[in-house]
């Protein structure tokens, strides 16, 4: 029971902290220096901007998506094993999720334009990578642990 509250927190205050961000673009927060430019992009697909062409039937494709990932964790005892991990992956996808039911896309505001051109991308983009890389980091030191014996 305590995990899946853990679980809970995290998501929430990963959803919140996202929120919060996203509100100071979207009331006009723009920043603009050599490397990186702060400021409200409305994406309107998923990263680089793929499967735009699928409109409003997007956010329910996702959201479908989202929940059947949570069934298939929580049937197979994995939400157990790595609450705050889950619970980061899921406040962030939460949160871009939301603002597809909000505004029609995902807020997006950081730029990388120094030396290339690099997808426009926001906080929960980033969390949902961090959670990616923990959780493929404990997957192989397991793997490595069965293997040893």
């Amino acid at each position: 029971m305590r995990g899946y509250i853990a679980l809970l927190l995290m998501a929430g205050g990963i959803f919140f902290i996202d929120r919060a961000i996203k509100e100071l673009f979207l009331n006009g927060l723009f920043i603009d220096t050599a490397c990186i430019t702060f400021g409200y992009v409305l994406n309107k697909g998923v990263a680089f901007s793929m499967f735009a062409f699928l409109g409003e039937y997007l956010k329910w494709i996702l959201l479908v998506l989202i929940a059947a990932v949570l069934v298939y964790l929580y049937r197979e005892g994995l939400l157990k094993r790595h609450p705050l991990v889950f619970g980061l992956l899921l406040g962030a996808a939460l949160g871009n999720l939301y603002d597809r039911f909000v505004y029609g896309g995902v807020i997006d505001y950081v730029y990388w334009h120094c030396g290339f051109d690099f997808a426009v991308f926001n906080f929960a983009d980033v969390m949902i990578d961090l959670a990616v890389i923990i959780l493929l980091y404990f997957h192989f030191k397991e793997k490595g642990r069965v293997a040893q014996g």
